[in-house]
C-alpha cells in the first residue's frame, strides 16, 4: 500500500532534505538519496539496495514503478508541492530513492582483468571533477576507479548528478594515499603520476601493461608520496600561456591514450 505525503513538514520531508545537504546525516543512517530515472536505474544495476522510493504521479505515472523498482521497496507519493520541495535538479523526472551506501573499501575491490587500468585521484575537491572523472572513467571502462584521501563524500548529490550515475557504474573505492600504494604495490600495477618533476611526455610511456594513472589536483599536484612512488611520472606537454589544465580532461587524455596503445 502506498503512502501519501502533502505536508511539508512530514518527517519523510525532512529526511529527504538531511541526507541530501548533509553529509553527517548521510553517515549516521548509511544512506543516501538519488533522483532520476538513469540514475536509480544505475545504482540498482550497481547493486545498491533501494530503501524507499518517491514520486510525483504528474511526472511519474504509477503504472511505470513496476518497470523502474523491485518490490519490495517502501513507496510514497509526493504532492506537486512537496515534490518541488525536495527534487534537487531544476528538470527532473518525478523519482526519488533513497539507498542504502556501501563501504567503498580497498578490500571489496575485485581486478578481474590480467591487464588492469586503474584511475587514481588525490583528494579532489570539487563534486563537478569528481563527477567528470567518473564519466570519464566509465566512459573508458576502467577497471577501477581510486580516490585516495578524499575530500568529499562520494554519495553527494552533486557528485551523483554531474557524473550522471556513474558513481554507480565504476568499481570505485577511497582510501589513504599510502593504502591505495600498497595495493598497487602488491598487485605489481605500475603506477603513473601526472607531475612536473622527473617526467616524460605521456605518449611516450608504456600503459600496454597492468598501470594506475594517478591525478592530483590543479593547486597543488600530487604529494610527495606519489612521486617517491611513481614507476614514471608523465607530462601533457602545454603549448599555450598556462602550464596545467583541468584535472578530468588531464585524466581524460591520458586514459585514452593508454586505450589507445591497449588496441
Amino acid at each position: 500500500m502506498q503512502k501519501f505525503v502533502s505536508s511539508l513538514q512530514n518527517p519523510a520531508v525532512k529526511r529527504i532534505l538531511l541526507l541530501q545537504e548533509k553529509a553527517r546525516a548521510r553517515r549516521k543512517e548509511n544512506a543516501f538519496v538519488v533522483e532520476g530515472i538513469r540514475e536509480i536505474s544505475l545504482a540498482l544495476k550497481g547493486g545498491f539496495k533501494l530503501k524507499e522510493f518517491f514520486f510525483n504521479t504528474e511526472l511519474f505515472p504509477a503504472e511505470k514503478i513496476k518497470d523502474l523498482v523491485p518490490f519490495p521497496a517502501e513507496v510514497t507519493v509526493l504532492s506537486p508541492e512537496v515534490y518541488e520541495k525536495v527534487a534537487y535538479r531544476g528538470s527532473t523526472e518525478g523519482v526519488i530513492g533513497i539507498f542504502g551506501a556501501k563501504e567503498l573499501s580497498l578490500k571489496d575491490v575485485q581486478l578481474k582483468n590480467k591487464n588492469p587500468l586503474v584511475l587514481v585521484a588525490e583528494a579532489p575537491e570539487k563534486p563537478g571533477n569528481i563527477g567528470a572523472l567518473l564519466r570519464t572513467a566509465d566512459a573508458a571502462a576502467l577497471d577501477a576507479v581510486f580516490i585516495a584521501n578524499p575530500k568529499t563524500d562520494l554519495f553527494n548529490p552533486n557528485i551523483i548528478r554531474s557524473s550522471v550515475g556513474c558513481v554507480f557504474t565504476n568499481q570505485l573505492a577511497t582510501g589513504t594515499t599510502s593504502e591505495i600504494i600498497d595495493f598497487l604495490k602488491q598487485r605489481k600495477i605500475a603506477i603513473f603520476g601526472a607531475a612536473l618533476q622527473a617526467s616524460v611526455p605521456y605518449h611516450t610511456a608504456d600503459f600496454s601493461r597492468a598501470c594506475a594513472i594517478i591525478v592530483g589536483t590543479e593547486a597543488t599536484g600530487l604529494s610527495e608520496e606519489w612521486l617517491e612512488n611513481s614507476t614514471q611520472n608523465i607530462i601533457i606537454p602545454m603549448e599555450g600561456e598556462i602550464d596545467s589544465m583541468n584535472v578530468s580532461v588531464a585524466a581524460g587524455i591520458l586514459i585514452f591514450e593508454a586505450k589507445r596503445q591497449r588496441r
